[in-house]
């Protein structure tokens, strides 16, 4: 007779999104089974298509603000699910993913004893007034704001995951991720990266808020991934920033994507948008300490892989 362990079992809420397609394919990397629940509000079906026929994949198609049963034990819950993109112009789903997608995601980490890790954002900085962003720092968020509706739905969903640790006992970790870039991306989600390879590759303008000054902190998704699933394991369970210190200004970015794409579209500014942070730049002190981690993968090296998947696209 067999001795061996099961492999352990993940749940992914928001599966069909960016990160977490990308972290479900590192989860059965690693041997895990992996059940992926989304609605398809911003997530793509095309993210998961090539997990069609996997034996470790389950799918299902469900609003993780209505209550989850899974029949089966589960090791990690892995909360991903939420509108995110400046352009998904999705108030009350945010908010309700933020309290009811997290209360429920909680919930079945506490009915299976299993791992809870909550993706967070460096939004719950909001327009920061320290630079760089330590864990510790408190944010700047206009609560009514046009951004304070992501803001705050994420900082409730990191004071509750806080709350069923210190009241249930339940084993939660917070991955507060700063902008992330790569393959899968929505080509016209709002964000710099895609907005301007799309922009470019098309011929159109780039655009730039402000006068382009504004620091960014850019991580490649493989690097970023790798420090989710570092602190998936590492039983941590205050706030831990995750991503690239290497700050560079939004024209620096313009630039270098119409350099790698041959371009030839010129830069324009607009207005900068109301609440719309000036500084994203990660102490990830503590996140090299805790984990061993930091990204490795340059900017130029990821833009080309990006560059790479949205070409077909265009």
């Amino acid at each position: 007779m067999s001795t061996e362990p099961s492999p352990p079992t993940s749940l992914v809420t928001g599966a069909a999104g960016f990160l977490a397609s990308h972290l479900t394919d590192r989860l059965l990397a690693e041997g895990h089974r992996v059940i992926g629940i989304d609605n398809f509000v911003t997530g793509s079906p095309g993210n998961i298509e090539h997990l069609a026929g996997c034996e470790r994949y389950r799918f299902l198609k469900q609003d993780v603000t209505q209550y989850l049963s899974i029949d089966e034990p589960v090791h990690f819950v892995f909360h991903f699910a939420s509108p995110g993109s400046p352009l998904d112009t999705l108030p009350i789903p945010a908010l309700k993913v933020g309290a009811l997608g997290t209360h429920n995601a909680l919930g079945l980490a506490k009915a299976k004893r299993a791992r809870f890790l909550l993706a967070s954002t460096c939004e719950c900085y909001g327009d920061p007034l320290v630079q760089p962003q330590t864990e510790d720092y408190w944010g700047n968020v206009n609560p009514i704001g046009p951004r304070g509706v992501y803001d705050e739905a994420k900082r409730f969903a990191e004071a509750m995951t806080m709350a069923y640790h210190r009241f249930h006992n339940v084993d939660t970790g917070i991955a507060r991720i700063f902008p992330t870039y790569g393959p899968r991306m929505r080509l016209r989600d709002g964000r710099v990266v895609p907005a301007f390879i799309g922009q470019a590759l098309s011929g159109q303008p780039l655009i730039l808020f402000g006068d382009g000054s504004q620091t960014c902190s850019l991580c490649y998704v493989g690097d970023l991934i790798e420090g989710i699933y570092r602190l998936a394991l590492s039983g941590y369970h205050d706030p831990v920033n995750l991503g690239d210190p290497r700050g560079r200004t939004l024209r620096q970015c313009a630039d270098e994507i119409l350099r790698v794409t041959g371009s030839h579209s010129r830069i324009e500014t607009r207005p900068m948008p109301v609440d719309f942070p000036k500084v994203r730049q990660p102490d990830i002190t503590r996140a090299r300490k805790v984990l061993g981690w930091e990204p490795k993968v340059s900017f130029e090296k990821g833009i080309a892989t990006t560059l790479d998947y949205f070409r077909p696209r265009i």
